[in-house]
């Protein structure tokens, strides 16, 4: 797991395949989320990110849509925990910077509320449930304390 990952920020039409393969295989199968749920319609409009391995192997993805809201973030199973996610987030958040927003938004997994916290996301929601997933909308602002990323 130490080799070399490529982040770069992927095109729908161009990268469909690859970034649907991995949402597939971490949503559709590993949490039982049904397809036409996890592929909504909104894809075209958003910008995505692909992370691969040297080889060209995707591996990560994630897509922020026009409203601001970060969604779609999966991580194949064996690249778990090393940093994969983090670096996807980052690379949104950069995004936001440069289109001026103020804040971006998610609705996270119940289980994974610590890993947004690290990432200085605040809870503004009760528990819902999305697809039979218990989530909590969570926030960040991101002028102040991303001014040093633009």
């Amino acid at each position: 797991m130490s080799q070399r990952i490529n982040f770069r920020e992927a095109s729908w039409p161009a990268d469909r395949e690859a970034l649907s393969l991995i949402r597939r295989e971490v949503f559709v199968e590993e949490q039982q989320v049904p397809e036409d749920l996890e592929f909504d319609g909104l894809d075209a409009g958003a910008l995505h990110w692909l992370a691969e391995e040297p080889g060209g192997e995707p591996i990560g993805t994630l897509r922020l849509l026009p409203s601001g809201q970060i969604g779609r973030m999966a991580v194949r199973q064996p690249w778990r925990g090393h940093g994969i996610g983090s670096h996807l987030l980052e690379c949104a958040l950069s995004a936001a910077i440069r289109h001026g927003w103020r804040e971006v938004w998610l609705n996270a997994q119940a289980t994974r509320l610590g890993f947004y916290a690290r990432h200085d996301f605040f809870i503004i929601s009760d528990t819902f449930e999305d697809a039979g997933i218990p989530h909590r909308r969570m926030l960040r602002r991101i002028r102040n304390s991303m001014a040093r990323a633009g």
